[in-house]
């Protein structure tokens, strides 16, 4: 029967040190010190490393990287009209870009593609052909600092 199943080697008793017998007195540990202590008086290992890893050579301390999400003319052809502004509201009120973490993201504007549309661009960080397509054809820009 499967309830009446059992190993089939002995279990192993585990060496009780220091309760007198062979290994009395002492256990084996030697005389006084940290190491003759019962429980481990050791420092956690992992603690120690991260309270070290700021004194680290060469360690140095970045906030998150200051990411653009990058968006070529191709969306601008598809949503907007003519004369619209465009923003990271904008584009985010249209579908083009999401929120990351509860945050509206930075836009930078590529010039790969056309573009027919004379559009108003403001707080957004733009490539040097993306820029010379658009006042090209008559559009403004008001440039992220």
């Amino acid at each position: 029967m499967l309830n009446e199943l059992k190993p089939n080697h002995k279990t192993k008793t585990r060496k009780r040190v220091a309760r007198g017998g062979k290994r009395g007195t002492y256990a084996g540990r030697g005389l006084k010190g940290q190491k003759s202590r019962s429980g481990s008086n050791k420092e956690p290992m992992v603690r120690g490393l991260l309270k070290r890893y700021p004194k680290l050579r060469g360690y140095k301390f970045n906030p998150k990287p200051k990411n653009f999400l990058e968006i070529n003319f191709a969306f601008f052809e598809k949503y907007f009209q003519d004369k619209e502004k465009v923003n990271p509201a904008a584009l985010l009120k249209k579908g083009i870009i999401r929120k990351i973490e509860k945050r509206i993201p930075r836009v930078k504007i590529l010039g790969k593609g056309q573009i027919t549309k004379a559009l108003i661009i403001e707080d957004c960080k733009i490539s040097k052909t993306a820029k010379e397509k658009i006042e090209k054809i008559g559009g403004k820009i008001k440039e992220l600092k």
